[in-house]
């Protein structure tokens, strides 16, 4: 099979206090293993599926096989995102990208937040980058994601899944997203950028 499992790229209990150990356990260990392990079964089932990767399922699927597929991709992108080293403003490429198509950081900061804070229900808040190269910050529903737009390159995300945060911020959406500036990784960023 071509997707292989997924896995953390730090420790469960290296992301806190920002994010605990024990949602780490719920959200990687229950939910993302859960999407993996429910399109492992949909591809075992589907010869047609057999040998695709990710992207490629994202892409040519719908119903339960995309959405297993999506989650498994924005999830493992996610924690991507984040780093036990991260935080702080972002430097290099990213920080001129981000100053050139939202002013300043601080102005990015404020979009970025009140997109992830304001998404309705589920759904993840994206940084992205363009065909024509500008940033964008957009967001999804659901198991949505910007893999579906072959013209599109993620950057970054944020997750919004309740599971994503209730169990060290409750309802309180907006207090999570602030945490989650602490521990942006902005390494990647630049690595995807590119």
């Amino acid at each position: 099979m071509s997707i292989s499992a997924p896995e953390l790229p730090y420790g469960r209990d290296a992301l806190a206090p920002h994010i605990s150990e024990e949602t780490l356990n719920f959200h990687f260990g229950k939910h993302h293993m859960g999407y993996f392990n429910k399109l492992t079964a949909a591809i075992e089932a589907n010869a047609s599926l057999q040998g695709k990767d990710l992207v490629e399922l994202i892409r040519s699927t719908s119903g339960g096989t995309f959405n297993n597929a999506a989650q498994v991709w924005n999830h493992s992108f996610y924690w991507n995102s984040m780093s036990p080293n991260g935080g702080g403003a972002p430097t290099g490429a990213i920080a001129d990208a981000i100053n050139a198509s939202f002013g300043s950081f601080d102005e990015f900061k404020t979009a970025f937040g009140a997109a992830a804070a304001g998404q309705f229900g589920s759904g993840w808040a994206w940084l992205v980058k363009n065909a024509d190269g500008s940033l964008a910050i957009t967001k999804t529903g659901n198991a949505e994601t910007p893999v579906s737009d072959a013209g599109v390159t993620p950057i970054l995300t944020c997750d919004v899944w309740e599971h994503a945060y209730y169990v060290d911020y409750r309802n309180d959406r907006g207090g999570y997203v602030n945490a989650w500036w602490n521990i942006v990784n902005w390494d990647f960023a630049n690595a995807n950028l590119g």
